[in-house]
This record gives structure tokens, C-alpha cells and sequence, in this order.
């Protein structure tokens, strides 16, 4: 009577069984895992850093404009300044061009005759600032406060991909008032323009520290 086993080896199958094979199978995948699991750990992951293309920057110098209007700043050496060309210009609407980096700060410059006036012209400049809003990310307010110079205002800082990135107005509350405002002449890219942004607004900082009502 033929003897019967637990576990027999089909014939013709070579030396190992099914059995064999599959714990096979399953220790070399058991095997691959583990290796691949601690080569992982070891490696150590670090972000790449924001990067930006590189801009050749002019170097920093300024010349004052002190033109026929009733005031005068100091704007960089390596802008243009020309009239204003729009359809709705009045007198002392200047252009800050700057071709290098194909943006315009625009000025416009309005006569006080009242107190209405003023309060008229600072709301139209806070409604220009915050039209931006649904392309912003944030708008941020900062006072501007000079009374030995009689220069007050509120400068504008604009964040995200919005048609203009800083405005800002001036006034000395009797007599005048003076709107700016930076545009770049190109779709709005905030990260691609960034390192050259981040430049004007140090040009914009000058202007208004060296501004004067004459």
C-alpha cells in the first residue's frame, strides 16, 4: 500500500514544489521591500528654493525733476519722464517711464479748492487701490505723515497677479493733491517680476521721501 505524505513534490516539477516556490516568491519581495525601504529613510528631502530669472539691475542714482508744476522729487536716473497722452489728461499729469523694465509710474495732479475736494479725491484713490481686489491677494495701507513738510497720503502695497502693485497720493490738505501709481505694461506675473518690483518700490520710497510742494 502506497505511502501517503503531507506535502508531495508533483513530478516533473524539478526540485522545489508550488509551496516552495511561493515562499520563495514572497521572501525575495519581502527581501526587495526592506532595501528599498531603508535606502528611502536615508535620503534626506530639502525643498529647492524659489528661484527667479536673472535681471541685470542698474545701479542706483536719482536726478530731481523741478519742472513747471507746483511741486518737485527726486526719480531714477534711468527713467524718462514725458506728459500724460491720455483722452482725460489735465495739466501736470506726468508719465514716470521706465523702458528697462517696461513700466510706468503715472502721476496726476489735481488742484484743491475745498474740503470736499480732498475728501472726494483720497475716496477715488482708496476705490483705485481696492478695484484690484478680486486678483489680490492682499492690500496693505500705510499712512504717510510729514507735517514740518506738509506731505500727508497713504501709500498702497498690492500682492498677487493684479494690473498695478503700488499707489499711493499726496496732499498737503489746503492746496494740492498728487495720485501715483506703478503699472507694468505687460500681463501681471507677481513671481516672475518680483526681483525688479521689489527695485522700483525702492525708487518709489525715494520719491516720496524727496518729495516737495513748492
Amino acid at each position: 500500500m502506497e505511502k501517503k505524505c503531507s506535502i508531495c513534490r508533483p513530478k516533473g516539477r524539478g526540485k522545489y514544489g508550488i509551496a516552495d516556490m511561493k515562499l520563495r516568491v514572497i521572501t525575495y519581495l519581502s527581501l526587495a521591500v526592506a532595501i528599498l525601504l531603508s535606502v528611502s529613510c536615508n535620503e534626506t528631502y530639502a525643498p529647492k528654493p524659489r528661484g527667479f530669472f536673472r535681471i541685470d539691475l542698474p545701479e542706483k542714482s536719482y536726478q530731481r525733476y523741478n519742472g513747471p508744476c507746483p511741486f518737485s522729487f527726486e526719480y531714477p536716473s534711468y527713467a524718462v519722464i514725458s506728459p500724460d497722452s491720455s483722452a482725460n489728461k489735465q495739466r501736470c499729469w506726468q508719465n514716470i517711464d521706465l523702458p528697462q523694465f517696461n513700466a510706468t509710474i503715472h502721476l496726476s495732479y489735481h488742484p484743491i479748492h475745498s474740503e470736499k475736494t480732498l475728501n472726494e479725491l483720497s475716496e477715488d484713490s482708496r476705490t483705485f487701490a481696492f478695484k484690484h481686489t478680486s486678483k489680490a491677494t492682499s492690500i496693505n495701507e500705510a499712512r504717510i505723515y510729514n507735517p514740518r513738510e506738509q506731505k500727508f497720503g497713504v501709500y498702497y502695497t498690492i500682492e498677487g497677479n493684479t494690473a498695478s502693485f503700488a499707489q499711493f497720493y499726496l496732499t498737503d490738505s489746503t492746496r494740492h493733491y498728487l495720485r501715483a501709481a506703478l503699472y507694468f505694461n505687460e500681463e501681471p506675473r507677481a513671481d516672475s517680476i518680483q526681483p525688479v518690483l521689489s527695485f522700483i518700490k525702492k525708487d518709489i520710497d525715494v520719491l516720496i521721501k524727496s518729495f516737495h510742494w513748492k
